[in-house]
């Protein structure tokens, strides 16, 4: 791949990868930071890169292995050392919702507040589970990308993606909502 295609690259799938290091990362700072390792990653193997091939593909899961990666050495860290004083923040600075069509007030907060509490759920869904509805839902991609992206057969993702949608479905229920 070469400069030319690097940036188109860049310009055509980077808000998808931005956004999904940023829901993986469930904060704007920490998945900025994913994002930009992530393009550091593919800036360096930039040679290597085919643009014929699913290269937005690759990108997620070269983000997923650097922020497994950190995570480790995050756990192993604490693990050492812990630090009782650090509080960590939690900022949902995405909208999930267009602002296309006028909105009164009252429905823009109540949409704001409904994808929050969605986005809240699913932050809370364990990895194995997260990840593949992130992959689906907040980036596009089918499902043999996603198990070609996490090295696992179509029927886990499959499987994953059904129960993370149970588990949702039931926390919904739970506090009563109802659409």
């Amino acid at each position: 791949m070469n400069d030319d295609e690097f940036e188109l690259f860049v310009l055509k799938f980077g808000k998808d990868i931005l956004r999904f290091c940023r829901m993986t990362a469930k904060d704007a700072e920490n998945g900025d930071e994913l994002y930009q390792d992530t393009m550091l990653k593919l800036l360096e193997k930039k040679k290597t890169l085919d643009s014929t091939q699913n290269t937005k593909s690759y990108a997620l899961s070269t983000s997923i292995y650097l922020w497994k990666n950190k995570r480790k050495k995050y756990a192993n860290r604490m693990r050492l050392v812990p630090i009782d004083s650090v509080n960590e923040m939690f900022d949902e600075g995405n909208q999930m919702f267009d602002d296309e069509q006028e909105a009164s007030p009252e429905q823009i907060v109540l949409q704001q507040s409904e994808a929050d509490m969605v986005q809240g759920f699913v932050a809370s869904l364990p990895e194995k589970y997260r990840i593949p509805i992130y992959l689906y839902y907040s980036a596009d991609m089918q499902i043999n990308e996603i198990s070609k992206i996490l090295r696992l057969p179509e029927g886990t993702v499959k499987s994953r993606m059904w129960k993370a949608k149970k588990l949702l479905k039931e926390k919904l229920e739970a506090i009563g909502y109802d659409r």
